[in-house]
């Protein structure tokens, strides 16, 4: 018989209700048994009535019965109007751009808000801000402030009601701020002003207005009072833990502040409104009068130790004694030493509350213990384990432990410091019976080797013999060690680090000398390389002395055989650095560099790799042109050459071998290469290259610009010949103030001796550390000549003399402005002369010089050339148009300071006039003037803020006027077709930008509104042929370009089937991507979905030729796929899966074997069983027979396994079942007859409520339900 389950009400019920969670009742019944369905409202619940009352909440209404808190949002929108009187940017060319724009973008930035701006029909603007609360009311504030136009208006509120508007730590005045999006300014406490300043809209004004009255309003009803109640009768107003004034604040509402027991104060201040501050007032007199009149007081004497105990923590004791008895107990301060404490209280209860006092100050004691105090650590534990056992089951005793003492303190109550006593004695005893400690002497020195690297030796012995070492710091300088522990333990301890000491008493320390420039290669990165020594000689000490010591001794110490193994290692790498650190320096000329360096340093980083060497090249701001290169001698020489082989393939450079006997090589160079240098630097920079010294080669090499080269060739071989003959040098010493006197002006002194002698003579570089040694070569007759000559000027120098001359007081200002930068110019060029003028104030008009009689003869000349140049000075006015200033100048001046230092003339441009206006009004006639009198300017005239005035003599004025009228800029223009501005001007202006830097010239485009094809060109004159060639250049181009684009546009149309579209487009689109590269074509299929477009057009553009190629490759497969034939195979369709493969794989395997193409039918086609295979006909064929082969193979394979599917089968039972009822209920809605029971509205939102949001009320016809 079958059986059913069948639900029950009273099953369903007890499963809502969650009473039975995890057992379903199931009632197994027979077809005659069964009971009536359940209805609708018992199977389906309605939910719960917004009112309900507390039975029905009661009621298993299971899951539904609770309330569902709403989840508010936490992005909150507003929208802001701004009316159009009221908006600061009205004049906009276009909505949503400008500063306005600009200003949103901020205020997006800043407070993380998002904007919306709209316009609406009355020019109002409307913004929606959505984001966080708090980020929508500063957005808000920014809004408000910066798109709409401010207003201001002041509030008067008494002077003490400032703060409340302020608020704590100013917080109520920024929310007032943010909430009216006003700035509100309250003067500063020390301003007498009860003003406070609003500034905003006229909305926000009225609501922050509003605001301050309403606080000051509030405070108005508040009061402040102050009462004098002597210090001694607080505690009985304050009452035990602060309840009874806690009690009157609360009843009154008044706010009552008693001063604590430290303050010395006997005032109580009660804050609140008046009638119920009086209140307050009232009862706390009463309090104090009743209490005055009640109470006495009694004196006794408590140990001062024990007055804390009376106190107890934060007090508490005192309160407890006063809540018990309502007396009040007075303790002395603690830096008082009275031991009296006074007890105030009612007669009665000054006993009771005696005797508690009493207890209070016997219930604690304090007890010591005696131990050494090196077992104190051990008695702690560690981290204070052992000793936390102990505070842990006596919380209220406090252990004590004093360094250096025997002994051990304990304080609290009597009962628990016993216990913690005992147990601390029994763990004395027994720490003293199985611990011991020794102390040994070992020499200070050898204690950090004792202790080892990061403390590895003493952690290894104290782990070991479960030992403490106590090793005394460097400082002490002590040779005592304390060893404790287990006894055992402790004499290993002490027989291993007495081995240790007498170990390093017998090792070995052996100095290394090693270059210091080493240390760090042998150091290495982060101490790798050392840490690799160490490791490998682990008994040797490696110490390397202070970078700042300058020292080269690096000391080992360790066992003799290990220093020796350790000294032959480091020795073999220093070899091997030195050998790897040949290094030589070659003269690269500067311009070069960046050649040599490379494309992101792709040059220098290959001949690096290559040559296996370290490449260094001088700092870019730095006048250094020698590259640096490291490595193996062999190394650097390939290196040199390919850094040579550059240069000179890059430049002009001529290179010169000059045969010069290797003997003469030193001489030739010079005390640290002063000779050469000389001769370098005389011939326009020329690089002179010497054989390496102990090469025996006799080839110098001379390399630079053509008739350089030819020039130092001869000096060089003038010089040898020299040499070779006769060579004397002789040094003489001069002050170096004195060199640019002796070289004279463009080095006219020395040229003049030189001559007269054919001496050569060397004054010091700058980087020279002797500056006083001048050098004289050549043969010894004209060398004594040239050295008696300049000792004769040097020593007319040395002769001091004091002078005096006349200037013109007018122009001693000319001489000592700038910090006397002109007198200062005067000592340096002539010999370090002093020049005094009189001081400033007198009218003296004598100037005093002092120095050599020749120093001091040239300086005279020299001033009276400058007076005299003062004299002849003039005035000349230039004029050049003010917009033209700035770029007269030239960046930060650059162009006018160099006019001002080549004519020697003084250029002042006038104030700059920021809006001119020409007044239309005749001039005013004053007194004396006839009307029209020199008044009115020509109208031709140049303005005043166009005339720059230049200084100095005449001819030189006008020189400078020259070169000031030549830096005017001047524009020419340049026709260029419209249509090729935006290609001129470039993305983003870029092109534009790169011409105007290369031409250093300013270009005009005309706005695309104009359509103008004239460009305008402004710059210097000398620059202006150049930049109108490049443009003109670069409209060849275009238009090239153009005609070329021209070309490529040329459109061809193929007509193709549609149906061969997805073959020519291949798998992935593979072939007409193939056919698009190698035609350099675009090909465009049309559009299926639009219906007006042909379906057999292809659109191929491109070159003429190119197109015509692509059309011939697309006939060429669509005339293959012509030739293809489609034949239709039944196939069974329960081996296609079998056919087709894991991912399609088998089949395509067949597709590309056969070249031919098989589609099956798809899900739900009328045939399953039709397959399509298209390809030429022999090869069709062909496939056809290989399927129908797989096809008879795995048609076996199904039939075999369907019958054995069958004997699996469970057996099928023969009865007749009856149709399954479902779930069935009664009186549902959809069954209601009625039209008053009506199916439920799934579109209410009160019938299908949404989780989180509050349900609407439905609306009666009679109002709303009560």
């Amino acid at each position: 018989m079958s059986s059913v389950a069948v639900l029950t009400q009273e099953s369903f019920a007890e499963h809502r209700s969650g009473l039975v969670p995890q057992q379903i009742k199931v009632a197994t019944l027979n077809s005659e048994e069964e009971s009536d369905p359940p209805t609708y409202k018992d199977a389906f619940p309605p939910l719960p009535e917004k009112a309900a009352c507390l039975e029905s909440a009661q009621e298993p209404a299971g899951a539904w019965s609770n309330k569902i808190r709403p989840i508010k949002a936490s992005v909150i929108t507003q929208v802001f109007h701004v009316p159009l009187e009221e908006r600061k940017y009205k004049d906009m060319n276009q909505f949503g751009e400008g500063e306005q724009a600009k200003i949103c973008l901020e205020i997006m930035q800043r407070t993380g808000a998002h904007l919306e701006l709209s316009l609406a029909k009355d020019q109002g603007l409307s913004i929606m801000v959505s984001g966080k609360l708090d980020a929508v009311m500063k957005a808000r504030k920014d809004i408000v402030a910066r798109l709409q136009t401010q207003a201001s208006a002041t509030v008067a509120i008494p002077k003490e009601h400032h703060r409340f508007v302020i608020g704590k730590n100013g917080e109520k005045l920024q929310d007032l701020e943010l909430k009216t999006a006003t700035k509100i300014q309250i003067p500063r406490p020390d301003d007498p002003s009860n003003q406070i300043k609003i500034t905003g809209t006229k909305e926000g004004i009225e609501k922050a207005r509003h605001e301050v009255l309403l606080i000051s309003a509030e405070q108005d009803k508040r009061a402040v009072e102050r009462l004098e109640v002597e210090k001694a009768f607080h505690p009985f107003i304050a009452g035990p833990y602060n309840r009874l004034v806690g009690e009157i604040m609360q009843e009154t509402g008044t706010r009552i502040n008693i001063p604590p027991p430290s303050v010395n104060r006997t005032e109580i201040v009660f804050t609140g409104e008046k009638e119920q501050l009086a209140q307050a007032v009232a009862r706390i007199k009463k309090i104090y009068e009743e209490k005055k009149k009640k109470t006495t007081t009694i004196a006794v004497e408590v140990k001062k130790s024990q007055h804390k105990y009376v106190i107890g923590p934060k007090g508490n004791s005192l309160q407890e004694i006063l809540e018990r008895t309502g007396v009040s107990v007075e303790i002395p301060p603690s830096d008082s030493a009275s031991e009296t404490v006074i007890l105030r209280g009612e007669p009665e209860k000054l006993g009771q509350a005696l005797t508690e006092v009493y207890a209070k100050a016997n219930s604690f004691t304090v007890s010591s213990v005696s131990a050494p105090s090196w077992l104190h650590r051990f008695i702690i534990g560690k981290k204070g384990q052992n000793l936390a056992k102990i505070t842990q089951q006596m919380p209220k005793v406090h252990i004590e432990f004093t360094e250096g003492e025997d002994k051990i303190t304990l304080e609290g109550p009597t009962e628990d410091v016993g216990v913690a006593q005992e147990q601390i004695e029994s763990m004395v005893k027994d720490l003293v019976h199985r611990m011991d400690y020794v102390e040994i002497s070992i020499d200070h020195r050898f204690h950090r080797h004792l202790i080892g690297k990061s403390g590895a030796n003493i952690n290894r012995i104290k782990d070991q013999y479960k030992v403490s070492v106590r090793i005394p710091p460097d400082s002490e300088k002590s040779s005592l060690i304390r060893i404790e522990g287990d006894p055992q333990g402790v004499q290993q301890a002490k027989r291993e680090l007495l081995e240790l000491a007498s170990r390093m008493e017998n090792e070995r320390t052996k100095d290394l000398i090693i270059e210091q420039r080493f240390h760090r290669t042998i150091i290495g990165q982060k101490g790798e390389r050392i840490r690799e020594i160490r490791d490998k000689f682990p008994e040797v000490i490696i110490n390397f002395p202070d970078p700042a010591q300058k020292s080269d001794i690096v000391q080992l110490r360790g066992p003799k055989n290990e220093v020796e193994k350790c000294t032959k290692y480091m020795q073999k790498m220093v070899a091997d650095l030195v050998e790897n650190s040949y290094s030589i320096s070659v003269p690269i000329f500067k311009q070069f560099h960046k050649n040599i360096i490379g494309k992101g340093g792709a040059n220098i980083k290959k001949i690096r790799e290559e040559s296996n060497t370290k490449i260094d090249l001088p700092a870019e701001n730095s006048d250094s042109e020698t590259i640096v290169i490291t490595g193996k001698r062999a190394n650097c020489e390939a290196a040199r050459s390919r850094i040579l082989s550059i240069q000179k393939d890059l430049a002009n450079l001529a290179e010169v071998e000059v045969c010069i006997p290797a003997r003469l090589h030193t001489s030739l160079i010079g005390t640290k290469g002063r000779l050469i240098r000389a001769i370098m630097e005389e011939c326009g920079g020329v690089h002179i290259h010497f054989p390496v010294e102990g090469s025996g080669s006799d080839t110098v090499v001379i390399r630079g610009p053509s008739s350089d080269v030819e020039k130092a060739r001869k000096q060089l071989l003038h010089l040898a010949e020299e040499k070779q003959t006769k060579s004397f040098t002789v040094d003489i010493r001069a002050k170096p103030e004195y060199h640019k006197f002796l070289i004279g002006k463009g080095g006219g002194k020395i040229r003049k001796v030189r001559d007269s002698t054919g001496a050569r003579i060397i004054f010091p570089a700058a980087e020279d550390k002797d500056q006083d040694l001048i050098t004289i070569i050549g043969k010894e007759d004209a060398v004594r000549e040239a050295q008696r000559e300049l000792e004769a000027l040097i020593q007319n120098l040395d002769n001091v003399v004091e002078d005096s001359m006349l200037v013109d007081p007018k122009h001693h200002r000319h001489f000592v402005i700038r910090r006397g930068q002109v007198l200062r110019e005067i000592a340096e060029e002539y010999g370090g002369v002093m020049v005094s003028f009189p001081r400033s104030g007198t009218q003296s008009d004598k100037v005093t010089l002092k120095g050599a009689k020749d120093c001091v003869e040239a300086a005279k000349k020299r001033i009276q050339e400058i007076i005299e140049d003062l004299e002849a000075q003039v005035t000349v006015e230039c004029a050049i148009p003010q917009k033209f200033h700035r770029s007269v100048m030239g960046p930060k001046g650059s162009r006018i300071q160099q006019i001002t230092r080549d004519h020697n003339v003084q250029i002042k441009f006038p104030d700059r006039e920021e809006n001119p206006v020409h007044s239309a009004e005749p001039a005013i006639q004053e007194n004396g003037d006839e009307a029209g009198e020199g008044r009115e300017a020509e109208p031709g005239s140049p303005r005043r803020c166009d005339i720059i005035t230049i200084s100095g003599r005449k001819e030189k004025c006008e020189a400078a006027r020259e070169a000031l009228e030549a830096l005017v800029p001047v524009t020419i223009e340049v026709e260029v077709p419209f249509d090729l501005h935006r290609y001129i001007i470039g993305q983003k202006g870029s092109g534009i930008r790169k011409m105007m830097d290369e031409f250093e010239v300013n270009i005009h485009v005309p706005a695309p509104e104009l359509q103008s094809d004239v460009i305008a060109i402004t710059g210097l004159t000398a620059n202006l042929d150049r930049a109108k060639a490049g443009l003109l250049e670069r409209v060849r181009e275009l238009q090239a370009e153009q005609e070329d684009r021209a070309l490529r546009s040329f459109r061809l149309s193929v007509t193709v089937d549609p149906k061969y579209h997805p073959k020519i487009i291949g798998r992935k689109g593979a072939v007409i991507t193939q056919i698009r590269l190698e035609h350099d074509v675009n090909i465009q299929f049309p559009d299926k979905d639009e219906g007006s477009q042909p379906q057999d057009q292809i659109t191929i553009t491109g070159y003429e030729k190119n197109t015509e190629a692509a059309r011939d490759a697309i006939l060429k497969i669509v005339g293959e796929l012509e030739q293809m034939v489609s034949e239709d195979v039944p196939l069974d369709h329960r081996v296609h899966a079998r056919i087709i493969g894991a991912r399609g794989k088998a089949i395509r395997k067949v597709m590309d074997e056969f070249k031919v193409d098989i589609r099956f039918p798809q899900t739900g086609a009328p045939d399953p069983n039709c397959v399509t295979v298209t390809g030429l006909p022999e090869n069709v064929e062909e496939a056809i027979d290989h399927i129908l082969n797989l096809e008879e193979e795995y048609l076996a394979d199904v039939v075999d396994s369907e019958a054995l599917q069958g004997y699996l089968r469970p057996p099928v039972h023969e009865e007749a079942k009856g149709p399954s009822k479902g779930f069935v209920v009664r009186d549902a809605p959809w069954t209601a007859s009625s039209s008053s029971e009506k199916a439920p509205d799934m579109s209410s939102s009160e019938e299908f409520p949404s989780f989180g949001a509050q349900v609407a009320p439905k609306t009666l016809p009679w109002g709303p339900k009560r």
